[in-house]
């Protein structure tokens, strides 16, 4: 599956999260042969989970079907750029490349305000390309907080 191939499953993931009130962030780990094996969805409103992130949800599953935590043959798509909690949870279970779509003015810590993947302090560093489907991705968050003016 290619980057943009999972960022429309990542996406499918965010539009369920809308649905369910939540910020419309989706993700979705591949494994080394392209193959989903990890999904999430923000959940922080439905749980009561500060930490039910998409990308913490998704690397969690892909973390249990494996039998292991270290994701470094696996690719991270997420529809929006992670944020510090996020590119350390990327940093610590070794994820070898992260995907996303909108970058994160805000909050974003995997090249807009900050680069915690590539931080020379980290050791790990895995590959980060940004803006996949970009409007795509940033066209869903700009629609749901429009909505909640």
């Amino acid at each position: 599956m290619t980057n943009d191939e999972a960022m429309v499953c990542a996406l499918r993931l965010a539009d369920e999260a809308a649905g369910d009130g939540e910020v419309p962030v989706g993700a979705v780990v591949l494994d080394a042969d392209g193959r989903v094996i990890g999904e999430g969805r923000n959940t922080r409103e439905t749980h009561g989970d500060p930490l039910a992130h998409a990308e913490v949800l998704a690397m969690r599953d892909a973390a249990r079907r494996l039998g292991g935590w270290n994701l470094a043959d696996c690719t991270l798509v997420v529809t929006l750029e992670p944020c510090p909690m996020c590119a350390g949870a990327c940093v610590q279970t070794h994820v070898g490349r992260i995907v996303f779509g909108a970058w994160d003015a805000k909050l974003g810590a995997c090249g807009s305000i900050w680069d915690i993947p590539r931080d020379p302090h980290v050791g790990h560093v895995p590959e980060v390309i940004g803006g996949v489907r970009e409007g795509e991705c940033a066209r869903v968050l700009a629609d749901f907080f429009a909505a909640r003016r």
